[in-house]
């Protein structure tokens, strides 16, 4: 420990040579915490971000209480483990976003607006008050329960008239394909 001592107040007063005591010293421990948690990335990943390690130990020197540097060394490693790792799931993000996606064909567009239309005129055709609970369902988001207190009815009865006017939305949609 008095090594360690001495090393870290040399570090503290700008000796470059003091680094490498603690690379020889905790080298593999900061390795083996790095990799742990890399694992399946490429190893410079895992080299850059040890490396990083000691870096920050050079700056931070002053701030590490003596005889707690490999407690900082492992807190230190397993966040540089973490931000490798995000940054690897930053550029894959990126890089997926960067995929263009096919437009709509004019063709497809047109087929989604006569469908939404389709829909609208067969909801609007609806008997009251099925079209009324159906409107406040689907587009209002209003709960059965809801919908039962607004219109005095039975939560089931809500539930069942949905049910139906689902059934008869699908009907009259396949009925026009």
């Amino acid at each position: 420990m008095e090594n360690e001592a001495r090393a870290l107040a040399a570090l503290r007063h700008g000796d470059g040579g003091a680094i490498d005591f603690f690379v020889a010293r905790y080298g593999a421990y900061v390795a083996a915490i790095v990799n742990n948690m890399l694992s399946g990335l490429p190893p410079e990943d895992a080299e850059e971000a040890a490396a990083d390690v000691f870096v920050a130990l050079w700056r931070n020197a002053a701030r590490v209480p003596e005889g707690s540097v490999r407690a900082y060394l492992a807190g230190i490693a397993r966040n540089k483990a973490r931000d490798a790792l995000r940054r690897r799931r930053l550029c894959a993000t990126l890089e997926d976003d960067a995929l263009e996606l096919a437009a709509p064909s004019p063709e497809s567009e047109l087929t989604e607006r006569e469908l939404a239309e389709r829909t609208r005129s067969a909801v609007l055709a609806m008997p009251e008050p099925d079209r009324e609970i159906f409107l406040r369902h689907y587009f209002y988001e209003q709960s059965a329960a809801e919908i039962a207190l607004l219109l005095d009815m039975n939560t089931n009865t809500v539930k069942s008239r949905l049910r139906r006017g689902r059934e008869r939305l699908r009907a009259e949609l396949i009925k026009e394909d």
